[in-house]
């Protein structure tokens, strides 16, 4: 696939979301986006039901009564793509893989947010920073930050969440609507995933393939570990080899999606081999 083909095939993507939101919901297509950015507008009494979180603790402090924060949406946001491309990402069919899936979902986000004048900001990581785009709300920059996606190739086969996650809550000042793409094959980053949801408006994509989970039955098959760059032998026919697979991937997606569930984060699971496309007509339902 070359880039214009890719390109043509993010804008068949992303038409077939914008009539499918347009037919089934009122308002406007960029009700994915919207609620996202948002900044301090002015200070009012607290009143019974408020949210507690928005209580202003310095000025409640000076004793003249319980103040709460008032937020305007901003007209211009912030959408930022935070996107795993480590080597684990690279499994799947022999044509199309998890990195593949990643880059097309990323893309056609991208599509939709710059044509609501949305600020897109990239940043894809490893175990290092692999490529980073300052947020801006061009439509050159937007179809550039796709092409920049399209040819990526990644330098380092290793993970670090908890690292990439830490640079986007050093980078993003204001309160912005962060996508957040991986397989989650990594540890040690639930309490940095959990500041990010506190700081921005977060949706979790947990993009996986089936043959992590569900092997052939070959017997006593070589497996290569991408990251690692070591190859194990491992029993494909053996039911406790098979249900120990099954068991780490459904312990740590249910583990995910109640850490989203507690911090209000919107948790997406696709399949990289199926049509994600419903599944994100759905994510834009769920935001409305």
């Amino acid at each position: 696939m070359n880039p214009q083909e890719f390109l043509s095939k993010l804008h068949k993507y992303e038409i077939r979301i914008r009539k499918a939101v347009t037919s089934q919901m009122r308002g406007n297509f960029h009700s994915v986006f919207k609620g996202s950015g948002l900044e301090f507008s002015d200070l009012r009494l607290y009143q019974y039901g408020d949210d507690v979180r928005l209580i202003d603790w310095n000025t409640t402090a000076k004793g003249h009564g319980t103040f709460v924060k008032i937020f305007k949406e901003e007209k211009e946001q912030t959408v930022f793509f935070l996107l795993d491309v480590s080597a684990s990402q690279d499994v799947g069919r022999s044509n199309h893989s998890k990195l593949d899936t990643t880059k097309e979902i990323c893309g056609v986000l991208t599509l939709s947010a710059i044509k609501e004048a949305s600020h897109v900001g990239l940043l894809c990581f490893s175990d290092q920073k692999e490529k980073y785009t300052k947020p801006a709300n061009t439509l050159k920059h937007g179809y550039q930050t796709i092409l920049e996606l399209f040819k990526l190739k990644p330098e380092s086969p290793g993970t670090n969440l908890k690292k990439a996650i830490s640079f986007t809550l050093e980078l993003l000042k204001r309160r912005s609507l962060v996508v957040l793409i991986s397989d989650f094959i990594d540890t040690g980053y639930e309490e940095n995933l959990k500041a990010l949801a506190r700081k921005h408006d977060l949706v979790v994509i947990h993009l996986y393939d089936q043959r992590e989970t569900n092997l052939p039955r070959l017997g006593i098959i070589p497996v290569y570990d991408t990251e690692s760059r070591k190859t194990i032998w491992v029993n494909a026919s053996s039911n406790w080899f098979r249900n120990r697979m099954k068991n780490l991937f459904e312990d740590n997606s249910k583990r995910l999606e109640q850490i989203c569930k507690q911090q209000n984060a919107n948790y997406l699971a696709i399949d990289a081999s199926e049509d994600f496309v419903p599944k994100l007509i759905k994510l834009f339902k769920v935001r409305k």
